[in-house]
């Protein structure tokens, strides 16, 4: 099986197996292919500081260097008598598709990291390394650029180090000009602290933590509307809204973990990422087995954006809800005695209650 298609980055690897004096040439008839490795080689030479930015005090936990076959991280963690390794992967889905229209692809790579981050800190896990997946049917350094940005961006405001990625080019599999994205990310958190739902009960409340918009959910319904039978462009204004389309539609999915840090051990019970399937799918993924959440849909604010797809498109309320976040982009269950000191940290909003159930949610409209 050949490996002549990748360049791996941050640890990046460039890999190819023509030796001597072949080589030259093998890899200008590989150029011809629509792999270039030489162009691999300078990208990976232009991103090392940027990988450096992310790597976390104090120094030494990230060990190697960038060009090693595997990024290394070293596990020490103080305080921590039962520490537990927590790991994700995920990806950006369709929203890619309105950074290809857009030509705007830094963002897309901080949702990935965003998405990730908060996928593990529903557990309580703090996040300590990323690895990234790019494929493309050939790489555009200037894409790349932004993308490695995107991720950098995010990886530090998360202290959370980027230590490793795989570039694939691969023509004949992506279009020209489109890419795919995914990420991996694992972080700890000790035993003792983790967050698993379990002491959730009857008479608990239900917070809700603002979204600020789609995050990376829904875009393949949410094109389909807005483009193809709306016929707005990304530049059109979105009705009854100041923004653009394409500014509504990427929106850097938030990170909600440094808010979720400030919260005292112990307040919240269970937290549900509303990611896709929305509301409906995601809280009973943290919910005992005999508790409902019960969900009044009037308690906040569905954002515009909501309000013109489900319009436009005619969907159907429970959908909509089972699609995208409407407005809340994470949920947390706290003891009704915790809800005010919980909703002043997270400046969140109570949009319902846990009943005896079947570990459903119910939506009151």
């Amino acid at each position: 099986m050949t490996k002549h298609k990748s360049v791996r980055h941050s640890s990046l690897v460039i890999r190819h197996s023509a030796r001597g004096p072949a080589r030259t040439k093998n890899r200008k008839a590989y150029a011809r292919a629509g792999v270039d490795v030489d162009l691999g080689n300078r990208l990976k030479r232009r991103i090392q500081s940027l990988v450096r930015q992310t790597h976390p005090a104090p120094a030494g936990r990230v060990l190697g260097k960038i060009g090693g076959f595997g990024g290394l991280f070293r596990a020490n963690f103080p305080g921590m008598p039962d520490p537990v390794l927590v790991a994700s992967i995920d990806g950006v889905g369709t929203k890619l598709k309105v950074a290809f229209a857009t030509n705007k692809h830094d963002t897309v790579g901080a949702d990935l990291v965003n998405h990730c981050v908060n996928d593990i800190a529903v557990l309580g896990a703090h996040p300590l390394f990323f690895l990234d997946y790019i494929g493309a049917e050939k790489l555009e350094p200037r894409v790349f650029d932004q993308l490695i940005r995107g991720f950098s961006r995010a990886c530090r405001t998360a202290k959370c180090a980027l230590i490793g990625g795989e570039t694939a080019q691969m023509p004949g599999i992506y279009r020209r000009g489109e890419y795919d994205l995914a990420g991996c990310i694992v972080g700890v958190v000790d035993r003792s602290k983790m967050i698993d739902g379990r002491k959730i009960k009857p008479g608990d409340a239900i917070l809700g933590l603002a979204s600020n918009g789609l995050h990376t959910n829904g875009y393949s319904l949410a094109r389909k509307i807005l483009f193809d039978k709306m016929k707005l462009k990304p530049g059109s204004r979105l009705p009854g809204s100041a923004t653009t389309v394409a500014a509504d539609l990427l929106l850097v999915h938030k990170n909600y973990q440094p808010l979720l840090a400030k919260v005292p051990h112990g307040i919240i019970k269970g937290l549900a990422h509303i990611t896709g399937g929305g509301l409906i799918d995601n809280l009973p993924r943290v919910l005992p087995k005999n508790c409902d959440a019960v969900i009044d849909t009037k308690s906040w604010r569905i954002p515009r954006i909501f309000q013109v797809l489900q319009e436009k498109g005619k969907v159907d309320r429970k959908e909509m809800f089972q699609v995208f976040n409407m407005g809340i982009g994470m949920v947390a269950i706290v003891s009704a005695r915790d809800v005010r000191r919980a909703m002043s940290i997270l400046g969140a909003k109570r949009i319902g209650r846990i009943e005896r159930g079947a570990g459903k949610t119910r939506l009151i409209f």
